[in-house]
């Protein structure tokens, strides 16, 4: 299985372009473009194949994580300032007026519902096709291909509970709202939002299910398709979200466990000038990546880069719209690599000339850059260091700092040129932890469903050269933009029984 899984990935880099041509724009909204006559269903093995291909090459969209979904929930908080002189890109997310009309949010809703459609379609008939094959080989590659819908449709789901809904709490959780479970692409029924507790055990149902049908030695570092530890990784995120401490132990340690993944090193060299940290970020290869999404020069997604560089505008100076908060360099201590992965201290173009440490993280990857492409990087939303991180949370929520400790300092240790060892206790382990996440996982879009989590808030002060609007700003816990609202159109929309959050306005 392992070496036609090879085979199959071969052919996936190869048809990443092929889009299959149907969707979801909004919760069941079919538009006529989207919509697959049953002429045109899956018949074929083939066709099955395309049709996932088509739920990958969704996840390209720059409305996902090669765009909104992953700046959005981070210029939204304090880990960034907006410059003088800005495009105002991602504005009403930086100063809070954050509207049900407001077209990221639309834009994230019906990307993670394009891939939630596209998932449905493909699991509607994957049984009757499985009952028509006979070839013993075609029905192993079909039962993995469908381990990986099941991947696919979480994951999905999980962005949408992070963005759209309330902070999991096992004693509410029964009575808050959830998400649309739209579970069948043929056929109508009510759009009506489920409870947050129906909606985490619908995605954990789809994890288990993909983790039962994908094969643990296909797992890989940098796969561009879902594969077992990607599901345990979902897995691990979604338990540390419903407080369970011990799941959340158990799914992480499989993958740190795992032979097949490492952390990327700060210490040890790719090239003469880049260490394996370095690399991770300039080429998007490393060997803790679980899951990333697969660009080439012809088929890719966002710029997600643009914002914080924007060398296009005359390809000499930098415009940055959004420049780093200086708290958060103060993070980074002597000998961190990832300070000189993430950060670069250079002169921007305007008038005022600030010089500033821009991030870097996402100036764009190097083989994509020779085609010119500026910007670009291969989004990677599943890696090991946060694994890490989960672990080292769950362990001091049941009082394990010793445990902690040590899950914390491999990581640190990984990331320092020397030293890096930290330990944690009753009274310090919550803001430790915080700022670690800060440090590792800048712009990947976790601090807002963090500090929401946490039932924390935030205050900005002013910065060189920011702009004035925003930059005193203090967002108390439990503000209710921590959840984004409902977009408008879903809620109005004839027939509708989707309720609003209290975002909506």
């Amino acid at each position: 299985m392992k070496k036609m899984k090879k085979i199959y990935n071969t052919i996936l880099k190869m048809t990443a372009v092929i889009a299959v041509a149907f969707g979801l724009t909004a919760c069941l909204e079919k538009l006529p473009g989207d919509y697959i006559p049953e002429e045109d269903a899956m018949k074929t093995l083939s066709d099955a194949e395309q049709t996932l291909t088509g739920i990958y090459t969704a996840y390209m969209s720059g409305a996902l994580y090669s765009g909104y979904l992953t700046l959005c929930p981070d210029i939204q908080t304090d880990l960034v300032y907006a410059v003088q002189g800005n495009t105002n890109q991602y504005g009403t997310h930086w100063l809070w007026d954050i509207r049900s009309t407001n077209s990221e949010v639309e834009a994230v809703y019906a990307g993670l519902y394009r891939v939630i459609g596209r998932c449905n379609f493909y699991l509607d008939q994957v049984e009757e096709l499985r009952s028509n094959l006979t070839d013993d080989v075609e029905i192993q590659y079909l039962d993995y291909y469908t381990g990986e819908v099941y991947c696919a449709r979480a994951l999905a789901y999980s962005e949408l509970l992070k963005c759209y809904c309330k902070a999991y709490d096992p004693a509410t959780a029964e009575s808050e709202l959830g998400v649309v479970l739209a579970d069948s692409y043929f056929g109508e029924k009510p759009a009506k939002r489920a409870s947050l507790k129906e909606s985490y055990e619908f995605v954990i149902a789809d994890l288990k299910k993909a983790q039962e049908l994908l094969d643990e030695e296909n797992d890989g570092f940098d796969a561009p398709y879902f594969t077992q530890a990607a599901a345990h990784a979902i897995h691990a995120r979604l338990a540390l979200y419903m407080q369970d401490w011990d799941t959340a132990i158990e799914h992480s340690t499989k993958l740190i466990d795992s032979d097949a993944f490492a952390l990327a090193s700060a210490k040890s060299y790719v090239t003469n000038t880049q260490t394996y940290l370095d690399y991770l970020w300039s080429n998007d290869t490393s060997y803790e990546n679980i899951w990333r999404i697969g660009y080439t020069a012809t088929s890719y997604g966002g710029a997600q880069g643009s914002v914080f560089l924007n060398f296009t505008t005359d390809y000499y100076y930098y415009y940055p719209d959004y420049v780093p908060a200086q708290w958060v360099l103060d993070l980074y201590g002597s000998g961190d690599g990832r300070y000189n992965a993430y950060f670069a201290t250079l002169q921007t173009g305007y008038a005022h000339q600030l010089t500033w440490p821009l991030l870097i993280k996402y100036y764009g990857n190097e083989s994509l850059m020779a085609n010119l492409i500026y910007h670009v990087n291969m989004p990677k939303p599943l890696r090991l260091a946060e694994q890490y991180l989960i672990r080292a949370e769950a362990y001091c929520e049941k009082g394990s700092y010793n445990l902690a400790s040590a899950d914390l300092t491999a990581l640190r240790e990984s990331r320092y040129t020397s030293g890096g060892s930290i330990s944690v206790n009753e009274s310090n382990w919550l803001e430790t932890i915080s700022d670690e996440r800060v440090r590792e996982l800048y712009m990947e879009g976790f601090r807002l469903h963090d500090l929401k989590r946490w039932g924390k808030g935030f205050q900005r002060t002013p910065q060189s050269q920011t702009q004035s609007e925003g930059s005193s700003l203090k967002i108390e816990a439990g503000n209710p933009l921590f959840v984004w609202p409902i977009p408008n159109h879903e809620i109005v929309s004839p027939g509708s029984q989707i309720q609003p959050n209290e975002s909506n306005r």
